[in-house]
């Protein structure tokens, strides 16, 4: 990310108030950033958890399908 260079006459700034302010700016987006990701994280995590369970019970509910129309299980 590029400094911008600002006038104090125009901006009627101080240059350390403006270097303090991008700092600032900096660490409020790395943490937004930082926080974002730990949520899509957690909501990534979850859902192929919610994938697991679902393949696991169509898993079962095919093997109680083919035990109740009497066919032997295959091994895996």
């Amino acid at each position: 990310m590029a400094d911008v260079k600002m006038d104090p006459a125009v901006t009627g700034a101080d240059p350390k108030n403006i270097q303090n302010l991008t700092a600032f700016v900096k660490a409020l987006l790395q943490q937004m950033q930082d926080k974002f990701q730990a949520v899509s994280d957690q909501i990534i995590s979850r859902i192929d958890d919610m994938g697991g369970v679902r393949i696991d019970m169509l898993e079962k509910n095919i093997a109680d399908l083919m035990r109740q129309a009497g066919v032997e299980e295959v091994d895996k």
